[in-house]
């Protein structure tokens, strides 16, 4: 990470360097679930992670814009190893579940380490990221629910997909900003 070209403090800064790279691996494990459910000729499961994946992208370039405003500079780190072999849809969508409450758990991090550093402003840009990963958890816990009751007859996961709308909450005009704009 390049250093700061003002004196802020640099945990938080810190964090949400790692946050970016966090963030791309979320998203390229997304990447890696969708091929899966493509490959099993589960189309709907395979859209809703492909979509996942780029709100995952989304958020890393949120967080790259807000470094660039804050003028902190910006090094775009590489991604950590993603899985891609499961035997059933219950594996992927249970490892996307667990993916989204440690990113909970960074999030709840970084809101702190801005409180403690007494940065108002980060602490406001990590307000959304919070409430988000509250809609992130429920809409996996329920997908992941779905897929329990569905059994081996993994048709009634695309059937729920077709009928409700799960962890698509749309464009929200709180979002934050992503670097060259959201996709």
């Amino acid at each position: 990470m390049p250093r700061s070209k003002n004196n802020t403090s640099a945990a938080f800064r810190d964090l949400l360097a790692e946050q970016v790279r966090h963030e791309f691996t979320a998203s390229q494990q997304y990447i890696a679930i969708a091929v899966w459910f493509d490959d099993h000729d589960l189309p709907r499961l395979a859209a809703h992670f492909y979509a996942q994946s780029v709100e995952e992208r989304n958020h890393a370039m949120m967080i790259v814009r807000y470094l660039l405003d804050r003028d902190w500079g910006v090094a775009i780190p590489g991604v950590d190893e993603v899985r891609g072999d499961f035997e059933a849809p219950t594996e992927p969508i249970a490892l996307a579940l667990s993916q989204e409450k440690i990113v909970t758990t960074q999030i709840e991090a970084l809101f702190r380490a801005a409180r403690v550093e007494g940065d108002v402003l980060g602490e406001q840009f990590m307000l959304w990221f919070l409430k988000e990963q509250v809609e992130e958890v429920s809409s996996m816990n329920t997908l992941l629910t779905i897929a329990e009751r569905a059994g081996k007859d993994w048709f009634q996961i695309e059937d729920h997909l077709a009928r409700e709308k799960v962890g698509d909450a749309g464009n929200d005009s709180s979002a934050p900003t992503a670097a060259g704009g959201a996709l």
